[in-house]
């Protein structure tokens, strides 16, 4: 949830004619992490479980892509990107490490 509210901030000084494009691209697949881990929590069973938490796993990498691309494309605060790549790269750990304890 954390990340989703940081992506709405920083998403915030992209280019207006990118409102349709990667502004709305990163903020449904950032939407899709916390949306997708909540949705496997209220499954029946392990197996569920982890299948949802493997599709946040892909788009927490779909953010990290679309932040370097912003990175490349000179879109945004350097400094603020890579507080951001850090924290996915915190999420995917976090996620990675409940997928092996459902295991």
């Amino acid at each position: 949830m954390d990340l989703v509210e940081k992506i709405y901030k920083a998403t915030d000084n992209l280019p207006i004619d990118e409102k349709f494009g990667i502004t709305a691209q990163i903020k449904r697949a950032a939407i899709s992490i916390p949306s997708n881990i909540a949705e496997g929590a209220g499954r029946k069973g392990n197996n569920e479980f982890r299948h949802f938490l493997s599709v946040a796993n892909g788009s927490c990498c779909e953010v990290e892509t679309q932040l370097l691309l912003i990175k490349r494309l000179n879109f945004g605060n350097s400094i603020a990107i890579e507080e951001l790549l850090n924290l996915i790269e915190d999420i995917k750990n976090m996620n990675y490490a409940l997928q092996k304890k459902l295991t």
